[in-house]
């Protein structure tokens, strides 16, 4: 199965994100889309954020109330394993290129979905880059733009390599 995009998000600051078509993306991200504390997110570095839709269906089994933008991301991608996900790997999806820049750290704004989220999708291995831990993605990725265009739900999503 060909990975891709479920659901692209934007949002005026804030949880949850909410779901659009489709989606003009450049260097800052996705046009129209804010962040809550910029002085923490966005910037070219944390343009996008990526959470795979497998991660979200593992945190509902656990009980918490989530669901596609409910973590604050900007594309729910089917097919990627979060587990194989490493900073300095380019895909393309649809017209643009993104490359994973980090592993987002939580923050408190998670909390509305319980106190304890934060530690279900983030432990000291991931803050110490150890993918082999059973969270290692679960919290999203950031990425970068390196070529911006547009984006529609359903694209496909390719890995083109793993660092530049």
């Amino acid at each position: 199965m060909a990975a891709s995009v479920v659901r692209i998000h934007t949002s005026l600051g804030g949880l949850p994100k909410f779901p659009i078509a489709e989606a003009v993306v450049h260097r800052l991200g996705i046009e129209g889309d804010a962040v809550a504390h910029p002085k923490f997110h966005g910037g070219p570095l944390q343009a996008l954020l990526l959470i795979t839709e497998e991660g979200i269906e593992e945190l509902k089994a656990m009980g918490y109330p989530v669901f596609p933008g409910a973590m604050g991301e900007n594309i729910t991608t089917r097919g990627l394993d979060r587990r194989q996900m490493r900073t300095g790997q380019r895909y393309r999806i649809g017209q643009i290129v993104v490359q994973l820049t980090k592993v987002r750290v939580p923050c408190a704004a998670l909390n509305v979905y319980g106190a304890s989220i934060k530690a279900a999708v983030y432990d000291a291995q991931v803050k110490a880059g150890n993918p082999d831990t059973a969270v290692w993605g679960l919290s999203g990725f950031y990425a970068s733009v390196s070529e911006g265009g547009s984006i529609w739900e359903h694209d496909i999503i390719s890995l083109l390599d793993h660092a530049v």
